[in-house]
């Protein structure tokens, strides 16, 4: 991923008004961040429990959506559906987002299972492992499974236009 802006973050939201994304907390480490280890932005915003943000981009634009979960998660393991990393104990979340436009307004929304911090991008390459989950078991290199997890996402991403 490339090195993004907080007025670029904040003009790539597509499911929230103006206004939100204008007040949303931003990550405020960006020039630390390592871009090349990512595939999308996603972070959690601490003043706001079970509210999320992915930055993903997408075809030559930034995608900014806003995410809602439930705080504390199911005790049992699970696997994200992007990254399928399996955690443990409340480290995925259900992810749920308001669809883009008309039919978002009207209550829908889109979900996927995913890593409750969004490393999905540093789990894919092998950078960091869960504390007591583990991967399955796979003969996909790191950049395959990067690859997947990029056409996952995407996928998620995509199903908000729908």
């Amino acid at each position: 991923m490339e090195p993004v802006t907080e007025k670029e973050i904040r003009s790539s939201f597509v499911n929230c008004s103006k206004g939100d994304a204008k007040r949303l907390n931003v990550p405020r480490n960006l020039t630390e961040t390592d871009w090349e280890a990512l595939d999308f932005l996603g972070w959690s915003d601490p003043s706001y429990a079970g509210r999320s943000y992915l930055v993903v981009p997408r075809e030559g634009e930034l995608i900014g959506v806003a995410l809602k979960h439930e705080t504390g998660g199911s005790d049992r393991a699970q696997m994200c559906t992007i990254c399928m990393t399996t955690h443990s104990r409340g480290n995925v979340s259900l992810m749920t987002a308001s669809k883009v436009g008309e039919s978002g307004r009207k209550g829908n929304t889109v979900g996927t299972y995913m890593c409750t911090d969004l490393a999905c991008s540093l789990y894919a390459r092998g950078k960091k492992t869960p504390a007591l989950g583990n991967r399955y078991r796979e003969n996909l290199t790191p950049e395959e499974r990067v690859v997947r997890a990029q056409e996952n996402l995407n996928a998620f991403v995509e199903r908000l236009y729908t």
